[in-house]
């Protein structure tokens, strides 16, 4: 539907006293028909003929050359600066160094209609020339008609946006305003009156800069609008239905050669997710390496290194049903080279399996301070935010299932759960074989753990409490994997859906390189969907954007509300206990979600009591272990990061050193953010 635009305050009749640099002959008779020299090139702005020599307009500045096309907000339309259609102007050019006299239709009526637009149109040429941009390439001009200069020079255009993307001067020969990447121009369709067509031209006083503009392939977005003003849509809240199942993402961790893969493989069996033939297939493949005892794992460490070594390197992905939840099975590598794997896997869980090598030697080796991972893991899931676990005491048939050693392992690991932060109320401890299959699905059939009275662990797993899920805001998705296919020229990116819901077609922020992308389509649990939200861990095709600019470790969020990217932040951190001190200029392995980094501790602020929170010290010369601290550092590049108070899942830290971890916090301050 057209619509008139409004042009602001008016301006002075008397415009005379001011000097434009134009010639106006009021007397001159327009000519019928206009006729362009061929050693000249015509400005599709001012409509200045230059020469061709000359690479830029010498009236407005305007480049030659034409513009990048970056933008794939609207497929069906090109991303040039300003779309004359039809437009019926035309001017006699003098000479180079002479003025331009524009003609127009000369009437009594339209005298001080003609003395305003010139004003507004010299008003567009002093914007445009803090703008390189390049002649549109479809614009055209109509050879019989005479030149119009009507009221409001910037009269109706074409009614949909034409977005315009202008990269910054350090990743483009386009210059553009400091912080201002992205031009947005409003238009609107042009009405015909008695055959004549009014003046199709861009409206510049709507024009809206990177701020407030939402949809341009490669923009710096603003962070004006507070997320407390985040609407979602009635399709991003998930739809009520009577038998749907909750889906839980389920952790698996533990320290190496704990049973972690074996006792994931035999639980997808018992419930019918691997099949008869594909465990005979495991088995005879196990037998034939002279590793029979690895048939289950094999379900799940499908690498020829990982079944070579014996051991899980990357996390494993499975999904089964229980009564109440469709579970996500995360198993994640328990080898303490692989902890950065177990961090990315770890990250996406709701809730967590810490599973126990109940031999003799095995679960002191993983309770050891320097080199056992049962202590580790369980530190980091708690500082995940996860505080449903289930103790999952494993291997009971090598110890005859011995209730002493299986009250042993509980009086000394839930000393230290304790001292993490778990309760004892969230806190399930399960005694059961993986191998000979005692305690997974029913009740232990044989009957030396009779003693054992309560659940086993398919029915612990349905006690969980359903995970809160943050539909109603902004779409947050920190990227995991990235997948590319180079033929297709399409790419992918993985990970779990924190915040908000996404859909085919919908328009996503890929940060950190700040470009717009279109949602092609999604896949969740290896199958098609039309919509992702919140809890969800999807793999999201993408669609107008460059394969290098989406990587493990950035974030996929809502243009409109885009996460920050910072290198210096400003932390509150707990040094674990047998950690290493940590000194001013000390080195560490700075994670954040799936992101790694090197970082320098560049001050220690604050000392606190670890219980109060209160200051005890003011700038102390190093942490110790047990202690907590404010600290700021500063990382070798900046990662997508959000303050813990406004987004959790990307507010939670974790330093290393020499292969472990050494202190656990969260991001209190964004010290300097990048621009």
């Amino acid at each position: 539907m057209p619509r008139k635009v409004n042009y602001g305050p008016d301006y002075d009749d008397n415009y005379d006293e001011y000097d434009y640099g134009y010639e106006v002959d009021e007397n001159e008779t327009p000519p019928q028909k206009e006729t362009i020299k061929h050693s000249v090139w015509r400005c599709s702005i001012c409509t200045y003929d230059n020469d061709e020599t000359m690479s830029s307009c010498d009236i407005c500045g305007v480049l030659h050359g034409p513009l990048l096309n970056n933008s794939i907000y609207d497929k069906k339309r090109t991303a040039n600066i300003f779309d004359l259609k039809s437009s019926r102007v035309s001017s006699t050019v003098v000479g180079r160094d002479e003025a331009v006299k524009v003609s127009s239709m000369r009437s009594d009526s339209s005298n001080q209609s003609t003395e305003k637009g010139k004003h507004n149109r010299l008003d567009e040429i002093n914007i445009l020339k803090n703008i390189e941009v390049g002649p549109p390439a479809g614009s055209r001009t109509s050879d019989n008609c005479s030149a119009s200069v009507q009221e409001g020079w910037l009269g109706h255009v074409d009614e949909s946006s034409v977005a315009v993307n202008l990269r910054s001067r350090g990743k483009s020969s386009l210059s553009l305003m400091p912080k201002e990447r992205n031009v947005m121009v409003d238009d609107s369709s042009s009405s015909r009156n008695g055959g004549e067509a009014n003046s199709l031209t861009s409206n510049l006083e709507n024009i809206s800069f990177a701020a407030k503009s939402r949809h341009s392939n490669d923009a710096k977005p603003g962070r004006a609008i507070s997320r407390a003003q985040y609407k979602p849509e009635k399709w991003m809240l998930p739809e009520k239905a009577e038998h749907s199942l909750t889906q839980l993402n389920l952790a698996i961790v533990g320290h190496v050669d704990s049973g972690k893969s074996t006792l994931s493989g035999r639980l997808l069996h018992l419930l019918g997710r691997i099949s008869q033939k594909e465990m005979h297939k495991y088995e005879k493949e196990a037998k034939l390496q002279g590793k029979g005892s690895f048939a289950y794992a094999w379900a799940l460490d499908e690498s020829a290194e990982e079944r070579e070594r014996g051991i899980t390197m990357t996390v494993a992905v499975a999904y089964f049903d229980s009564k109440r939840y469709h579970v996500v099975v995360l198993d994640s590598p328990g080898h303490k080279d692989f902890v950065p794997n177990m961090i990315t896997g770890a990250t996406q869980a709701d809730a967590s399996i810490l599973v126990i090598d109940a031999s003799i030697g095995s679960f002191e080796a993983g309770m050891d301070g320097t080199k056992g991972q049962t202590r580790e893991h369980a530190q980091l899931i708690r500082s995940f935010g996860i505080d449903q676990l289930i103790v999952a005491v494993n291997k009971m048939d090598a110890v005859d299932y011995s209730k002493e050693r299986f009250d042993l392992i509980i009086s000394q690991l839930g000393a230290f759960l304790r001292s993490c932060g778990f309760k004892d109320s969230s806190v399930s401890w399960i005694p059961l074989s993986a191998v000979e299959n005692q305690n997974l699905v029913s009740a232990p059939s044989d009957f030396r753990l009779s003693w054992y009275l309560g659940p086993n662990l398919l029915d612990a797993i349905d006690s969980f409490q359903p995970p809160t899920r943050e539909f109603s805001k902004p779409l947050i998705m920190p990227i995991c994997d990235v997948i590319k296919s180079p033929s297709q020229g399409q790419v992918s990116a993985c990970g779990k859906l924190e915040a908000g819901a996404v859909r085919s077609g919908s328009k996503v922020l890929v940060m950190p390189s700040a470009t717009i992308a279109t949602v092609r389509s999604l896949e969740r649990d290896s199958q098609a969907c039309p919509i992702g939200r919140a809890g969800d861990n999807i793999a999201v095709s993408l669609n107008g954007i460059d394969g290098n600019h989406v990587m493990a470790g950035g974030v996929l969020c809502h243009p409109d509300f885009p996460i920050a990217f910072a290198k210096h932040l400003e932390l509150k951190v707990l040094v674990l206990d047998g950690a290493t001190p940590i000194l001013i200029g000390s080195q560490l392995e700075f994670h954040i979600h799936h992101a790694k980094e090197a970082a320098r501790v560049a001050r220690i602020s604050f000392l606190l009591d670890s219980k109060t929170g209160k200051v005890v010290k003011k700038a102390p010369r190093c942490i110790l272990a047990k202690q907590s601290a404010v600290v700021e550092v500063i990382l070798q590049e900046a990662v997508c990061v959000e303050e813990f108070s406004k987004c959790k899942v990307l507010g939670r830290v974790f330093l290393r050193t020499l292969g472990r971890t050494v202190a656990v916090g969260i991001v209190t301050r964004i010290v300097e953010e990048q621009q």
